[in-house]
């Protein structure tokens, strides 16, 4: 699937939160800029969240509630070689069968993920973004 504008993105990640059920594990693939982050602004929005949607780039993670119950948990490993304590965050957010998890740069936890967990690829192309699921 092919994305050229950030407007796409963001209605690709609406579009998806309609697919989805609970509780899920989303890994998000694609180099900075890929439109990870775009993606779960739509996504986001998708679930109902009426908070805006920011890049956990320094913060490592960002919890956003939805309704109904649950959460969206917005997590950027970029910055870790090693998860530390945010290990300990993850598996507990994993846990509740209420949250929606999104990871970027998920390579540092990759043996901790749940099996069956979804996964997304972003590759920025010159003609858009490139969607591989």
């Amino acid at each position: 699937m092919k994305i050229k504008t950030e407007q796409e993105m963001i209605d690709y990640g609406r579009e998806f939160a309609r697919e989805i059920s609970r509780p899920l594990v989303l890994e998000l693939v694609g180099d900075v800029g890929a439109g990870k982050t775009t993606f779960v602004r739509g996504l986001a929005e998708g679930l109902g969240v009426k908070e805006p949607v920011t890049s956990p780039s320094f913060t490592i993670s960002k919890v956003y509630a939805l309704p109904g119950g649950g959460n969206l948990v917005h997590y950027d490993f970029y910055r870790l070689k090693e998860p530390g304590l945010m290990l300990e965050d993850l598996e507990e957010k994993i846990a509740d069968s209420k949250n929606v998890i999104v990871i970027e740069w998920g390579e540092s936890i990759k043996d901790f993920l749940p099996e069956g967990h979804k996964k997304i690829k972003i590759k920025y192309t010159e003609e858009g973004r490139e969607i591989i699921k």
